[in-house]
């Protein structure tokens, strides 16, 4: 049997690399050993506070249900067990991490009921100074904190610190903007959409389509502003604005929405085509026609594609003109015009050219 001597005088007889190697050996195994007890160490601490999280939560869910259910008929008042719970729950969430777990339980609980219990979890939410922890956060240096207070104070519906809310409007992280956003329209409504004289940063397209989902929910559409916002030096402003002009059916805007036509962005200009178009307003046709030539392929199709539903008889030189464009869809909604204005003419052009996709559009449109 080889003694361990053995291995103590091969090594002190190796050369200095052969040595260095074996260190390496020996310190990476000890490394690798350590990484895993720690791991173990951690997995234990991390299984043993979710545990004790749920166990945590489950005390406090059947004490939030036990103060729903002990209020008197007098909803504006708190009886004097349900005062016993709030000191109670004051006491057991001393420790910030347990003020987050009572904010969730109480959130959890809030999807499945509405009315009058819902306002008294909102009250609840106040009683036992959750509200300070939440504004705490909002004052907090860091994003997350900011984000998931602001996020707590929309869930139950405190209106009373909109000024402080409104401090971070351009903030420089986008999640903070999208929760301040979401908590102005969610509990202020369209009166909420003020912000928009404010901010300096872009609106996503992904917070818009959240925006207008909860104003779509509400019964008013008293909405007031679009036509300064669509004059807005934010870009993400105009083309939101744009977005609520055609929903809401702002015929009103009429001057502000040709005036766009000149707008330096082109996604403006095409939106802004693009509502005129919904909204009828054919006092923005000469422009378009006089420009024509001079605007970009995707506003030109946008144009034609407004055409097709607001032509007149007057248009048909101009139609005529575009017959043989070199674009397929502004020929295919010419021609399309054409026929209807006039289907004599149509008739007597459609041997015009012997083109591919001129020939196509028009065996299409005579079956149709």
């Amino acid at each position: 049997m080889i003694s361990s001597n053995y291995f103590i005088d091969l090594f002190k007889n190796s050369s200095v690399v052969i040595e260095l190697v074996w260190i390496l050996i020996v310190i990476l195994i000890a490394s690798i050993i350590a990484v895993l007890i720690y791991l173990k160490f951690l997995r234990t601490i991390l299984r043993r506070n979710e545990k004790s999280k749920k166990t945590l939560g489950k005390e406090f869910e059947t004490k939030v249900i036990t103060y729903l259910y002990s209020g008197d008929e007098d909803v504006d008042k708190i009886s004097s067990e349900q005062q016993l719970i709030i000191e109670d729950l004051k006491k057991e969430t001393s420790k910030e991490y347990r003020k987050d777990i009572l904010i969730a339980t109480m959130l959890k609980l809030s999807y499945e009921i509405s009315g009058e219990m819902a306002n008294s979890i909102n009250k609840l939410y106040v009683e036992t100074s959750l509200l300070e922890h939440s504004l705490w956060k909002i004052k907090n240096k860091k994003w997350n904190l900011i984000a998931e207070g602001i996020r707590e104070l929309t869930l139950f519906e405190v209106k009373e610190v909109e000024d402080l809310v409104k401090k971070h409007i351009n903030h420089p992280k986008s999640e903070v903007r999208s929760v301040i956003q979401l908590y102005l329209v969610s509990l202020f409504h369209f009166k909420g959409l003020d912000f928009l004289n404010d901010i300096k940063t872009p609106i996503s397209e992904w917070d818009q389509i959240q925006l207008l989902e909860v104003l779509q929910l509400l019964k008013t559409q008293e909405i007031s502003g679009i036509n300064n916002w669509l004059k807005s030096s934010n870009e993400s402003v105009v083309i939101f604005s744009l977005k609520m002009a055609k929903i809401y059916n702002r015929y009103g805007a009429k001057d502000e929405l040709i005036s766009l036509l000149k707008h330096p962005s082109l996604a403006v200009r095409i939106q802004a085509i693009q509502v005129i178009s919904h909204l009828s307003i054919i006092e923005a046709k000469p422009e378009l026609i006089a420009n024509f030539e001079h605007l970009a392929i995707e506003e030109q199709i946008a144009f034609f594609t407004m055409m097709e539903s607001t032509y007149e008889v007057t248009d048909k030189p101009f139609i005529l003109d575009n017959i043989q464009n070199p674009n397929f869809e502004i020929k295919f909604s010419a021609l399309t015009i054409l026929k209807e204005l006039s289907l004599e003419d149509f008739n007597s052009f459609k041997v015009l050219s012997v083109d591919p996709d001129f020939v196509k559009i028009i065996k299409h449109l005579e079956l149709n």
